[in-house]
């Protein structure tokens, strides 16, 4: 079973106090003690950000670990991925992380980690490396689209509701030449399995998924249903 969990924001970095993304995450590895790496790349290895993660997992049933691509863990990185049940990626740029993969071939070994079946998890700008294309605002100023690994078809806006310019910037590149895709709200996240939309969870009792389409010259946005993972 090959799964990606996308999250339009939340988890450890947005909101420490509320675990829920995080914790289905690791359930999804179905393994009591999963092994689970944090790729920090995209914030260029920021330490504040690496420590913010030890310190939030370490709460957490499982054995944390992280890759650096600027002080390698090992010699071998396919060896050191493949052996992981669960890969996190953290948000920041996105265009620099897409260089720095393709460098490493980093991108190769996402995808034979996606077959093999290791649960493939992302935040914030990250959530969008999984996909076709998204919306970046690797650019200040600006929300541009960026090719990204296309694991999952069309394309992904995370932030929709957490930024004031996300909504109308995404609907506009879609009306210009961006595939039609998937937004979501911070504190939602996306359930892809073998490639399809299984679930929409959430830790917000607000926060939602959207399926954003257009019909010529006008766009059509469909809420999706949530299930909001708190009591």
């Amino acid at each position: 079973m090959k799964q990606i969990i996308a999250l339009g924001g939340g988890g450890f970095s947005m909101e420490p106090e509320n675990p829920l993304l995080d914790q289905y995450i690791l359930r999804q590895s179905r393994k009591n003690n999963p092994k689970i790496c944090f790729l920090p790349t995209a914030s260029g290895d920021a330490d504040g950000y690496v420590e913010r993660f030890y310190q939030s997992f370490k709460q957490h049933a499982c054995i944390p670990s992280h890759l650096s691509l600027f002080k390698p863990p090992s010699v071998d990185l396919k060896r050191f991925v493949l052996d992981q049940d669960v890969i996190y990626v953290g948000g920041g740029n996105t265009r620099n992380l897409m260089a720095l993969w393709r460098e490493w071939g980093l991108d190769h070994i996402l995808q034979e980690a996606y077959e093999k079946g290791i649960v493939l998890a992302g935040i914030s700008a990250e959530a969008l490396c999984w996909f076709e294309e998204g919306a970046t605002d690797s650019i200040p100023g600006k929300l541009t689209r960026i090719s990204c690994l296309g694991l999952l078809k069309e394309s992904h806006c995370p932030h929709y509701d957490g930024e004031e310019n996300r909504r109308p910037s995404y609907h506009d590149l879609i009306l210009h030449g961006l595939s039609e895709g998937y937004a979501a709200d911070d504190g939602a996240g996306l359930h892809f399995i073998d490639g399809e939309l299984a679930k929409i969870i959430s830790s917000r009792h607000y926060a939602k998924g959207y399926k954003v389409s257009k019909n010529g010259g006008r766009i059509i946005e469909d809420v999706l249903p949530t299930d909001y993972l708190g009591s």
